[in-house]
């Protein structure tokens, strides 16, 4: 067998966690990057560095921090201990949470340029057929941008896919719950299982480049639409 149990289920919690930060993204996303690419608020540069920051930071640092946030003498540790949800941190949902922190400009960077593409002119035309702003974004903005869409999902959900840092300090190495590909690779090579750990890196080395190329096959083609 290609790979073990053990393995496909590091997978399948891998393509989870990808997919449901990618849904997060493109929720919490859009917004900011519509805000981001239309502002022109003098808090406009500080925000945007701050939703850039996980691009230069080392993992290692956004974790520790994400860590202490999330603990039980954490804001967002205390505020889920109110709740009732309890502390995040060795959880799905605490990969969850620093994930979404972790890919956040992998998704915003590209819509920001995509509504910047859109420019003014359609807008105002819109606005001339008394379409309301909500109606115009999900009519006008949104086609437009929909390559920025698609580019900033395959982006967040590939970058999601290779995360190692940040989810080995928020979830640990927890079968099942947070043991992802990146760190099921680490465990297989600290084990001194080379050939298991060559097999599921493979694996992931052919997802990365089919996304990569998947990516850069249909840009041409969309510039060309």
């Amino acid at each position: 067998m290609l790979l073990n149990p053990a393995d496909l289920q590091a997978i399948w919690l891998t393509i989870r966690l990808a997919a449901l930060v990618t849904i997060i993204l493109l929720v919490i996303g859009t917004p900011i990057a519509w805000w981001l690419a239309r502002s022109r608020s003098r808090w406009k540069g500080p925000i945007g560095a701050v939703v850039a920051l996980p691009l230069v930071l080392p993992p290692s640092v956004l974790g520790f921090y994400l860590l202490l946030a999330m603990g039980p003498h954490g804001p967002v540790g205390h505020l889920t201990t109110i709740l009732g949800i309890g502390a995040l941190p060795f959880t799905f949902w605490g990969l969850v949470l620093a994930s979404v922190f972790y890919s956040l400009p992998f998704m915003v960077q590209p819509l920001q340029n995509a509504f910047e593409v859109v420019g003014d002119r359609p807008l105002e035309v819109a606005a001339t057929l008394r379409a309301s702003p909500l109606n115009t974004f999900f009519t006008v903005v949104l086609p437009m941008a929909l390559p920025g869409y698609l580019t900033a999902s395959i982006l967040t959900f590939a970058h999601t896919v290779g995360e190692f840092g940040v989810v080995l300090m928020i979830g640990g190495n927890i079968p099942g719950v947070t043991r992802v590909a990146s760190v099921q690779i680490y465990d297989h090579v600290e084990a001194m299982e080379y050939g298991q750990a060559h097999r599921l890196a493979a694996v992931m080395l052919v997802f990365s480049f089919l996304v990569l190329l998947a990516l850069y096959a249909w840009r041409p083609n969309a510039r060309k639409g």
